[in-house]
């Protein structure tokens, strides 16, 4: 029976824990010829760089080829061909599909109507699945544990697919703490503060956090969504609305770390970039790995 990753619920805790095993031994070795004589397909209806190209790289790493296209106004989508029959066409031709959607339910409609995997790079404010699965991979690195994680999330936390994954996805090991620092605006949906209610999770929400930074471990930094947004006056009211400076960073624990899923704008500053608390750049590369691993996982290749 085939698996897919639509959402970060796909897998279980012990899948999660698998693929970080698979990803350290991918970055050990990049280059294991796994997909030698395989095809996946890559679409992306909407534009990427990092997600695309860390996909493509792991795929070239696995030995694979690559079908698809980067640009859906290349593709017979702008023919008014169907989501359900580009799926069905393309599932004949590949052995996994990877697919960046801009709506939300995307994925999930493409992994109904394939016969082949489909691993989700995106869906609108939805979820983004092996975003989370390489924060994981980030955060297991550089803590040597995800248990006991005091979480920072700041910034787009209503559009923010990556956070929404990731508070999914830590949910599930011991003792997590998250602080959501969001403008009212933009704060995360009730749908995932019950999630934790219901698992008894503590959550703090703030509008400021200069004052309780030290308490981080992890500090999730996102971008404000000029996408996501219908009206620009409510986006230029908080597009930079936290911005995190080298100074901020002073009295923070030794073992603090900050992730961003990338690309950023202005929310964290570059003088941020040589601190060695600063971990975006490794965790893009952390990426790659983490692909090729979930790859692997999917199509039983290791």
């Amino acid at each position: 029976m085939k698996k897919d990753l639509i959402s970060i619920t796909d897998f279980s805790k012990e899948e999660y824990l698998r693929i970080m095993e698979l990803a350290a031994d991918f970055e050990q070795n990049p280059n294991q010829n796994l997909l030698k004589g395989k095809v996946v397909a890559s679409l992306f209806f909407e534009p990427s760089t990092r997600t695309r190209l860390s996909f493509e790289t792991a795929i070239s790493r696995l030995g694979g080829r690559i079908v698809g296209f980067a640009d859906p106004g290349s593709s017979s989508a702008t023919k008014g061909e169907t989501l359900h029959d580009t799926i069905k066409m393309v599932s004949n031709y590949a052995d996994v599909i990877v697919m960046r959607h801009p709506l939300e339910g995307a994925a999930r409609y493409a992994a109904e109507v394939s016969d082949i995997p489909v691993i989700n790079a995106g869906d609108g404010a939805n979820q983004h699945p092996t975003q989370t699965l390489l924060d994981l991979y980030s955060i297991q690195k550089t803590q040597g544990t995800l248990d006991n994680i005091n979480l920072f999330m700041v910034g787009d936390l209503k559009y923010g697919r990556t956070v929404h994954s990731l508070l999914q996805a830590m949910s599930e090991f011991e003792n997590p703490i998250f602080n959501f620092i969001a403008p009212p605006v933009l704060q995360m949906p009730r749908a995932y503060k019950h999630h934790l209610d219901d698992k008894g999770i503590r959550y703090f929400e703030h509008e400021e956090f200069t004052d309780i930074i030290s308490e981080a471990d992890i500090i999730y930094m996102t971008r404000v969504q000029k996408e996501r947004f219908s009206d620009p006056i409510e986006y230029e009211k908080v597009k930079n609305i936290y911005i995190l400076n080298n100074a901020m960073l002073e009295n923070t624990k030794p073992n603090v770390r900050i992730l961003h899923p990338l690309p950023r704008v202005n929310e964290i500053a570059t003088d941020v970039d040589a601190n060695p608390k600063a971990y975006y750049f490794e965790q893009a590369l952390n990426g790659v790995y983490t692909r090729e691993a979930i790859i692997a996982h999917l199509l039983n290749l290791k």
